[in-house]
């Protein structure tokens, strides 16, 4: 059955029933022009848009792994200011013609990622388009939110997890697919279509006050550190040698240092650390893969330290609307 044959409205109340969970922060749901919910205080506020053939394929992005990347992207905002989240509401604009299926799936996925990390959709809004179009919004509470303009010269600068799986995976669907993939490289996919958000890792750098700046890592290494360097007013100084990057990318990869740098869509945190502080986070680091790459410098300018040390500038390669 395709969505024209079912109607908005029924769609609405399949989607009311399977997010029918009650919470007492919850005081008006799904079913009214409006939600209202109770507020803990002061509600960050975030969303992001996932628009087929720019974002996604639709043959190539698997409907249940989609809707728990379109919530896990907004969570990972979430976590870069050391937050919790709290409430999604999602818009959608799909095709008449899609089978109800591929959105049941979907929003099977929005609510196992919804499950996860314990956030309540609350509403939203369905429409008709010829091409998929995906809008959540998520709020969340955070009682010291780290922003990205707090590094200083002389801070340490980590990473967590690998960086450049998600674009490598990304470059295997490219090629052919899913189909065929061997398992050495299979995460890359994994990285790619389903990617998890850094909640726990955020929250305990916010809660114990050892990030002095930090941002998810949504364009590739070389925009996000750009924005934190940007809003705090500072330079940086990277170790090549010292950016982490997985077995399935080095074997997958012609050059993998670039799709680390440049590759976009990690959604790991990147952020800074007062040297005083560095061994509390190294001390995290058998519970969350981290990795010091480099430091804060005073001036504003970015440089990539190579072989021998060898200095060059590092200049923004990653992800960019309209470039």
């Amino acid at each position: 059955m395709r969505l024209r044959h079912l109607g908005e409205r029924r769609v609405v109340s399949r989607i009311r029933r399977a997010f029918g969970e009650r919470r007492t922060d919850v005081l008006i749901g799904i079913g009214d022009d409006a939600a209202l919910v109770r507020a803990p205080g002061p509600l960050l506020l975030t969303t992001d848009v996932l628009v087929e053939d720019e974002d996604f394929w639709r043959d190539g992005h698997p409907p249940r792994l989609l809707g728990r990347k379109a919530l896990n992207v907004n969570l990972s905002d979430i976590a870069a200011m050391g937050g919790r989240p709290l409430h999604a509401l999602v818009g959608m604009a799909v095709p008449g013609d899609i089978e109800v299926s591929w959105l049941r799936r979907f929003m099977a996925g929005f609510r196992s990622a919804a499950r996860e990390a314990g956030v309540a959709l609350v509403g939203g809004d369905l429409s008709q388009a010829e091409k998929i179009m995906i809008a959540v919004t998520v709020t969340g509470k955070a009682k010291a939110p780290i922003r990205r303009s707090g590094a200083k010269p002389g801070d340490w600068i980590f990473v967590s997890g690998t960086l450049g799986d998600a674009a490598g995976g990304l470059r295997l669907l490219e090629k052919g697919g899913i189909r065929g993939v061997i398992n050495a490289v299979r995460p890359l996919l994994d990285a790619f279509l389903d990617p998890t958000p850094r909640l726990k890792l955020g929250a305990l750098l916010a809660r114990r006050k050892l990030a002095s700046a930090m941002i998810d890592l949504s364009d590739g290494l070389s925009v996000d550190l750009a924005h934190i360097c940007e809003e705090s007013r500072v330079g940086a100084e990277i170790e090549a040698s010292r950016i982490p990057i997985s077995s399935a990318l080095e074997r997958f990869a012609r050059d993998p240092l670039a799709l680390a740098l440049n590759g976009g869509e990690d959604y790991e945190l990147l952020f800074t650390v007062k040297p005083a502080k560095s061994a509390a986070v190294e001390q995290l680091a058998s519970k969350f893969r981290l990795t010091r790459i480099g430091r804060i410098t005073a001036g504003k300018k970015i440089f990539l330290i190579g072989p021998g040390k060898k200095k060059k500038p590092l200049r923004s390669g990653g992800f960019e609307h309209f470039v």
